[in-house]
């Protein structure tokens, strides 16, 4: 007996009635994709998700009463396994940015030819992610911009706060001058376990040295938080 497969399901939600009417007779008419419902409401289209779970939802970012953004966000957290492509007329990267980072697994153009739009839901479905040709360059140019801000501002924060207990006793008798073997006899334990923990500290404080470590934890408050005396 042949197996029977089913249509992949997709809601629409789109506050431009006219463009909705008009992406669910292409899906309808040129693709083997259910449309199991089409709303200009994201929160109606938050409640069709819940009832027909699809496996689809193309999303319009710009919507009155609740930008796409935030319905995306909340569909994800229905942890339903829907997919979401993201519709927009603009081609702006934060947006795309934004919209990836919170779940979409695609960004579609409405200006995308028809063709295009099919193979963008054909691609997602298949566990894939899609970006247009044209915009991936300057998605990923974003991305590596925000994430050089983002070290920027890591660089700027006081790195001592990210040392364990442990690491900041270790620090502690560096700064008052004791050798490795020294700080094994204090906290009893091996030197090797002193040398690993030194390294671990040397790695989230981002220095090379002894002398680099204990100069940033002077310079940023760790002797008088442990009342060192120096």
């Amino acid at each position: 007996m042949r197996e029977f497969k089913r249509k992949s399901r997709v809601l629409l939600i789109d506050d431009n009635a006219d463009h909705l009417r008009g992406v669910k007779e292409l899906i309808t008419l040129e693709s083997s994709y259910d449309v199991v419902g089409a709303t200009t409401s994201a929160n109606m289209g938050i409640n069709l998700a819940k009832k027909y779970r699809p496996d689809l939802i193309l999303m319009d970012i710009n919507m009155p009463e609740k930008d796409g953004l935030q319905a995306i966000q909340e569909i994800e957290k229905l942890d339903l396994g829907i997919r979401v492509i993201a519709l927009s007329g603009y081609d702006d990267a934060d947006l795309i940015f934004r919209a990836m980072k919170i779940g979409a697994k695609g960004y579609v153009l409405k200006t995308m030819a028809s063709a295009q739009l099919i193979y963008a839901m054909d691609e997602v479905a298949a566990g894939k992610i899609y970006l247009p040709t044209a915009l991936t360059s300057r998605f990923f140019e974003y991305f590596q911009n925000s994430f050089k801000e983002e070290n920027a501002k890591l660089s700027e924060e006081n790195l001592l706060s990210y040392l364990t207990a442990r690491e900041e006793e270790v620090l502690d008798l560096l700064t008052q001058g004791n050798n490795y073997k020294g700080i094994a006899g204090k906290l009893f334990i091996s030197e090797t376990t002193v040398k690993t923990h030194v390294n671990n500290i040397f790695q989230k404080l981002q220095v090379n040295d002894r002398t680099q470590a204990v100069l940033y934890a002077l310079n940023n408050g760790f002797a008088t938080k442990h009342k060192i005396a120096v």
